[in-house]
């Protein structure tokens, strides 16, 4: 049997959310590598494999990048089918393009699987609609963790005008917050943010980017998070409002 692995995106947590693709690699599996973040629930399409955990979160402690590409190429070159089962989408912000290419240039074959990114599963479950006509043309993604700690070029985010959905942010609110303001972007600009998107404990919090870090400290924001900073956070806040008033 040919060496193969699957990079399979397991979606930002509803097991509901997961792509017919990825049940079917994940059914075919003789082993599966399992992020932290992926919930552990999915697990039951894959039955018939081995599970190995290789959790990696910010600021938490994680199995080595190395030891994970290292795990994949010996399984695979084993003949088995090999998941490497990511939570949200691979391409984004999941590593899955620099595992790709080492398991390439090793001469193994490669199939991605995409799943829905948190960004997009925390919004919609929100009712905020990442492009809205006449509101937003455009979406940004961007992770305000980097590999070298370097900052993001926040100004011109701030003057895109493309509604901004921010990962792995938390520890940056402050940052954030100033970089953007200091870009020209409006002090009462709607910000959402959404912690555990699409669990059944997802909860967030509505705010404007000056007041952002005050009341993420108030409601207690944790990681993982996604913000989404735009116009567009400001729809569906009506209907919130009423049901936390009701709560």
């Amino acid at each position: 049997m040919s060496a193969k692995v699957w990079l399979v995106g397991a979606g930002p947590g509803d097991p509901e959310l997961l792509t017919l693709k990825a049940v079917r690699a994940m059914n075919e599996a003789d082993v599966v590598l399992i992020d932290d973040l992926v919930n552990p629930v999915v697990l039951e399409h894959c039955a018939a494999a081995r599970v190995i955990t290789v959790g990696k979160r910010g600021g938490c402690r994680s199995t080595p990048q190395d030891f994970i590409h290292r795990l994949m190429l010996r399984y695979a070159r084993q003949g088995k089918c090999v998941v490497r089962l990511k939570g949200g989408d691979p391409c984004i912000f999941g590593r899955g393009g620099e595992e790709a290419m080492w398991l390439r240039e090793r001469g193994v074959e490669v199939e991605l699987v995409n799943g829905i990114t948190a960004g997009l599963a925390g919004a919609t479950n929100c009712s905020v609609p990442l492009t809205l006509r006449g509101v937003s043309r455009g979406v940004t993604l961007v992770t305000a963790h980097t590999q070298d700690d370097s900052s993001l070029n926040w100004r011109a985010l701030a003057e895109g005008g493309t509604t901004l959905v921010v990962y792995m942010g938390v520890a940056k609110l402050e940052e954030i917050r100033l970089q953007l303001l200091e870009g020209g972007m409006a002090a009462d600009m709607p910000v959402a943010m959404i912690e555990n998107a699409s669990l059944p404990q997802q909860r967030e919090c509505r705010s404007t980017l000056l007041r952002m870090q005050e009341d993420a400290r108030v409601f207690a924001l944790k990681s993982p998070a996604i913000l989404v900073i735009g116009r567009v956070a400001a729809v569906g806040q009506a209907a919130y409002v009423a049901a936390a008033a009701s709560a």
